[in-house]
């Protein structure tokens, strides 16, 4: 407790975070989330490679037995002289409630209802799904809304396939999909052969609802979500891996496993097989306000995930030698993706290379009464414009996307 109150204090209201690396078993990275080259598989070769980087998170990682006790939390950074405390960000939302992230969230989640991640793979994902809050509630979880955006900072190649499947293909049937899940263990089910591709562009995004079928593609990138970590592999075969049979019935309760119509009842059958499937969940990034009149106040700030009511999420862009005060309506966190400078009390730099237990000075948390007040921005480079991507929780004041021109 002592210790969050201290942080709250020495940041008037913005917290320091510490990087939180989370590995994935059936991963391979892409390496281009910044961690050293010595350090992707420093937790050891049987819990896979670490391709995550996981954002203002208060919600666990569910990576199996053998799982780390902290893993996918955040950690509060306080510096007391040559003394480094930690805190969970997850106990400063307990104890610090709507003061942090407002009352507004506070009342209705009674806790952080979001995070933001970067997955970093090499390859493609598997066609997957997450379950709704209905589904997700029999074991236990929440349902889990997600998003893209590909920052062009963190993808300076685009790994073995830049291609993202979504939905399945108009004029499937429901016994097509069954089959594949029949023959899960047989091999390639071959799910995808009833799906579409789409090439992945950076400086663009996608929405995901629970219930869409989707394989993500190989582009670095950034996901903000609903805090649930709740999941089920429908592909058997990917990039030459063969997918284990218990992530098929990972997200289904015990006494259902072995019931393919279980499986089935996951997918939204309207959403997958949505014809406008490119127009309705495509997100290219718009303006929060006219350009020329940002352009002048020395900045630029645009919407890069907006279609979800879970979250919200925008860029930043601070213009080189500027110094701006940025409002918002609500807490969020924030990620440097470039430049260095200032942002309230503390120094802000991107680093280019982060060993695996190092502190960094690039990822915060605001809380909702700073961001209320205005947060002063300064870029001390001449030439180098400061990037930072910052997520919101759900119902985001700022956000009416009635007005955007999407």
């Amino acid at each position: 407790m002592d210790i969050i109150l201290k942080a709250m204090e020495q940041g008037e209201g913005i917290l320091r975070l510490a990087p939180n690396w989370v590995p994935r078993s059936f991963c391979v990275p892409g390496r281009r989330i910044k961690l050293h080259p010595d350090d992707y598989y420093v937790l050891g070769g049987e819990r896979g490679g670490i391709d995550e980087r996981w954002l203002s998170s208060t919600t666990p990682a569910k990576n199996g037995p053998l799982t780390g006790k902290y893993e996918g939390l955040s950690f509060i950074v306080y510096e007391e002289g040559q003394r480094v405390h930690r805190a969970l960000l997850r106990d400063a939302v307990d104890l610090l409630k709507g003061e942090l992230i407002g009352q507004r969230l506070w009342d209705a989640y009674k806790s952080w209802p979001m995070y933001s991640k970067f997955f970093d793979n090499m390859g493609p994902l598997p066609h997957h799904i997450h379950h709704n809050d209905e589904k997700a509630a029999l074991i236990g979880q929440k349902g889990k809304p997600e998003a893209y955006y590909f920052p062009p900072q963190l993808n300076n190649h685009g790994g073995d396939f830049p291609y993202t499947f979504m939905g399945i293909a108009p004029g499937t049937s429901r016994d097509q999909i069954r089959n594949c899940l029949v023959n899960f263990t047989k091999g390639d089910n071959k799910i995808t052969n009833f799906s579409q591709a789409f090439r992945l562009e950076p400086g663009t995004g996608w929405d995901v609802p629970p219930g869409l079928l989707h394989a993500p593609g190989s582009l670095c990138t950034y996901e903000p979500q609903k805090a649930s970590d709740v999941f089920a592999m429908y592909q058997s075969l990917v990039n030459k891996a063969i997918i284990p049979e218990e992530l098929l019935w990972n997200g289904t309760p015990k006494d259902r496993i072995g019931n393919f119509d279980e499986l089935l009842d996951v997918i939204d059958w309207e959403l997958n097989v949505d014809p406008q499937i490119m127009k309705n969940r495509f997100m290219e990034p718009i303006p929060v306000k006219p350009q020329a009149e940002m352009t002048e106040s020395g900045y630029l700030e645009k919407w890069i995930c907006y279609k979800s009511e879970a979250f919200s999420a925008k860029e930043l862009i601070i213009l080189p030698g500027q110094t701006v005060t940025i409002y918002d309506g609500a807490a969020y966190g924030l990620i440097m993706m470039q430049g260095r400078g200032r942002l309230g009390n503390w120094e802000i730099e991107t680093p280019a290379l982060i060993r695996y237990e190092q502190l960094t000075n690039d990822e915060f948390f605001v809380s909702e009464k700073a961001a209320r007040n205005g947060i002063k921005i300064s870029n001390h480079s001449l030439v180098d414009p400061i990037v930072m991507l910052k997520h919101f929780g759900p119902g985001n004041p700022d956000l009416d996307i009635r007005k955007l021109q999407v």
